[in-house]
């Protein structure tokens, strides 16, 4: 069976006079002053991108061309399939194309990667994720389910099971990571791979040299927060 893979855009085909960031509602309830040092690494070290802070369950209202920058596979999926003439990349992809950006170094860093479930059918996010942690001096030992063969980390079955019966889910996923540190590109998957004793870093967090954090993990509180910020945005 032939896998389902979706091109990205190419980055010199972006315009920039329409070219947008959009954080996603899960990193800006996470760490808001992220998203701000994000549209400024972009604005320094790529072009002029302008902040969009509406959520991708709602219609972006941007022109026809418009090319929405983001850091959240859901928001990814959403924007490019529910609203017509807007186009989609993700940070990762842009972030590796810069020759000069500045990365921290981490002197060795073993790890895994969780890569994202909707992002699934795009390897080239997978690869420029894998780029960007080399480019920091981190080493990758994949698990066996990856890229577009990745597995939810089960935070997505929630409401729809029953908490207990998600929390099983992300402990499952946990476990199938080599390491025991392991880097994420999704909020909620830094809760699944605590919850299953793993030591989260999101990849916002690596690329800004920041510690992750774990914040709020009671499941439904925390999908509650999100809903209320989305309900706003």
């Amino acid at each position: 069976m032939k896998e389902y893979i979706i091109p990205s855009i190419k980055i010199s085909d972006i315009n920039m006079e329409k070219c947008y960031f959009n954080p996603g509602c899960a990193l800006s309830v996470y760490k808001p002053s992220s998203e701000h040092k994000l549209l400024e690494l972009l604005n320094r070290y790529f072009g002029p991108v302008r902040m969009h802070n509406i959520c991708c369950h709602h219609d972006p209202g941007l022109p026809q061309g418009s090319t929405i920058i983001n850091n959240c596979a859901g928001c990814d999926r959403r924007f490019r399939s529910l609203y017509d003439g807007i186009r989609t990349i993700s940070l990762w992809e842009v972030l590796d194309s810069i020759e000069e950006l500045p990365l921290p170094d981490y002197a060795g860093l073993t790890l895994s990667v969780h890569d994202s479930c909707s992002y699934r059918p795009k390897p080239q996010v997978h690869a420029a994720v894998r780029s960007l942690l080399g480019k920091m001096n981190i080493k990758v030992i994949d698990s066996e389910f990856s890229g577009t063969k990745s597995i939810c980390c089960g935070d997505n079955f929630y409401p729809r099971l029953p908490i207990e019966k998600v929390t099983e889910l992300q402990k499952k996923r946990a476990a199938q990571m080599p390491c025991q540190d392991v880097a994420v590109y999704c909020v909620s998957c830094i809760k699944s791979m605590a919850i299953g004793g793993k030591t989260p870093h999101h990849m916002t967090d690596l690329v800004l040299g920041e510690e992750t954090e774990l914040q709020e993990m009671r499941i439904d509180v925390y999908h509650d927060t999100l809903e209320e910020y989305i309900a706003c945005h």
